[in-house]
């Protein structure tokens, strides 16, 4: 099994940070990287970030303000958006070795190119192995050494298997799989599904209402997925299904809390509250690429116009719920 003595973690939002002290945990040396140099100053002096407050760095993470000194590192974690993934994986180029694996831990299709970000990488970094990882999973938690289960997806089996290995601990459990395409749509159409339960909450349409988007919504999930070739398993896992339930009934996402702004009549514009809802990226791209291969999305159809200023929250739902009806 291949093993990784130091790991970069590219991006210091909470996400980062909390991979970072998983990693740490996991007992490997870690550069937490940040493109700002007066936050990486301040978690060097604090040992803390002001993403995650209150959430101490471990021993083993040094934040760092340099891009080439964190890609020395044996294994490197994108944690950076995925509109922002090109960019990073075009400064990242050529700083890293060959060979060295990039695992991928945004949740997003770009918008520019409709590419998945494991595409990405495997255009900007053809000699870096990409591999991605997803699943039920909130920084905080993490960070606080909470129980968690992801996925780890790599192109080859034993890679995958050993990048599980590697930042595997007890209490952040790790499952490997060799289908990237299904966990990398799993995360990105959970978010728009997300947005849509968050605007049933706020518009206060009922618990039923919102069970029942999670239903369909995985359904639309389900057929996007099998269009792209993903697994069933994979879509009935971690990184589709129970990811989906995670980010669908929780204010901690920030893609349910965008929608419920929208439920109480927000604008979309501001909806997100200067936070970054990736869902909201999503939906224009995942919808568009639904309509080109014929599947039926209507619910992340709605999110979509919604976002858009095409309809507002009370046309789309009787536009929903006016649908025909048909076989389950």
């Amino acid at each position: 099994m291949r093993e990784f003595r130091t790991i970069a973690v590219l991006g210091a939002g909470a996400w980062g940070v909390a991979l970072a002290n998983v990693a740490a945990r996991a007992r490997h040396d870690v550069a937490l990287w940040a493109r700002d140099s007066l936050q990486v100053g301040d978690m060097a002096r604090t040992r803390e970030s002001r993403r995650l407050p209150g959430v101490r760095l471990e021993e083993a993470v040094r934040p760092e303000a340099s891009l080439a000194r964190a890609a020395e590192a044996d294994l490197v974690l994108a944690v950076v958006p995925a509109q922002a993934m090109r960019g990073l994986a075009m400064a990242l180029a050529p700083l890293v070795r060959p060979g060295v694996p990039v695992v991928l831990c945004s949740k997003g299709i770009e918008q520019e190119s409709s590419r998945f970000m494991s595409e990405i990488v495997a255009d900007m970094l053809p000699e870096n192995p990409p591999a991605v990882l997803s699943g039920p999973s909130f920084a905080v938690d993490v960070s606080r050494g909470l129980p968690t289960a992801v996925t780890l997806a790599a192109g080859d089996g034993a890679l995958a298997k050993s990048i599980a290995a590697a930042l595997a601990g007890p209490a952040f459990r790790l499952y490997h799989s060799t289908d990237i395409r299904g966990v990398e749509i799993g995360g990105a159409a959970k978010n728009v599904l997300a947005i849509a339960c968050g605007i049933a909450a706020g518009k206060g349409l009922g618990a039923s209402a919102g069970a029942a988007l999670i239903a369909r919504g995985f359904a639309e999930l389900t057929r996007f997925g099998r269009a792209f070739g993903a697994r069933s398993e994979t879509l009935m896992g971690l990184s589709g299904l129970g990811d989906l339930v995670l980010t669908c009934g929780s204010a901690q996402s920030r893609n349910f809390s965008c929608g419920v702004a929208l439920g109480r009549g927000e604008n979309p514009a501001a909806a997100s509250h200067g936070k970054l809802a990736e869902g909201a990226h999503t939906a224009p791209v995942l919808v568009a690429l639904a309509r080109d291969t014929g599947v039926d999305m209507p619910i992340c159809n709605a999110v979509d116009a919604i976002l858009a200023g095409r309809t507002d929250v009370d046309r789309a739902v009787e536009t929903l719920l006016a649908r025909p009806s048909k076989a389950e």
